[in-house]
């Protein structure tokens, strides 16, 4: 209704003073929001009726099992342009290990907790074996995968992590619970942000971690190309 009819929801053209529209995708989202939205991302879906329909009823059923596109907009491209193939994948996962290792305090120590991840990923035909540690999981995936990357992608260790959130999705379910994991990145000149949703915590992060590090490449590769 608002791309409609702008004045009956804006007591002012925004871009009066500086701002701009920006209409948010959810679950109650309808067609003519998502043609916006794509448009707003450089994507043309104005005559493409089939598509929009298509992508409209993904992304309801992706909202309905606990993704939340409002605040994670990077994810919300990479949605669109897998979904009309606009997209090639930067790199493929093969395998994933995590290993957590705790040692109690010894003699009046400090007990220590260790962190590491292995990751084996496809970039083109090359196969990546590589692990790092760090300061709990989600930052030992975030160091394995960019030790993987960085050979293809020299320019990945230009981002970093900037808010990690976790929210339990339905409180009844206790440890079996579903989360969604919202990450904010940034680099020198942008922030963003990415959503993963599961059971497991580790693969909830991992979905928002990689699609992170998807769009920081899609947006790098726009640049040189």
């Amino acid at each position: 209704a608002i791309i409609k009819d702008p004045a009956t929801y804006e007591h002012m053209d925004p871009g009066i003073v500086g701002n701009s529209r920006r209409v948010l995708v959810s679950e109650l989202a309808g067609s003519s929001n998502i043609r916006y939205k794509a448009q707003e991302l450089g994507l043309d879906l104005m005559k493409d009726v089939e598509s929009t329909r298509r992508l409209s009823s993904e992304i309801k059923e992706m909202e309905y099992r606990g993704y939340h596109f409002e605040g994670a907009d990077a994810s919300l491209e990479l949605l669109l342009r897998r979904g009309l193939g606009q997209y090639e994948e930067f790199f493929i996962l093969e395998s994933l290990k995590i290993f957590i290792e705790k040692q109690p305090a010894n003699g009046g120590g400090i007990e220590s907790i260790n962190s590491e991840a292995m990751i084996k990923l496809r970039v083109g035909d090359q196969v990546m074996h590589t692990a790092a540690e760090g300061d709990g999981p989600v930052n030992a995936l975030d160091n394995a995968l960019k030790k993987a990357l960085e050979q293809f992608y020299p320019y990945i260790q230009e981002m970093h992590l900037v808010d990690y959130k976790v929210r339990v999705l339905d409180g009844k379910d206790g440890t079996s619970a579903k989360v969604r994991v919202l990450i904010e990145s940034a680099d020198a000149s942008e922030t963003w942000s990415t959503v993963g949703v599961s059971e497991n915590i580790i693969e909830a992060s991992w979905q928002a971690l990689t699609d992170s590090m998807n769009y920081f490449l899609l947006r790098r590769s726009k640049c040189n190309s």
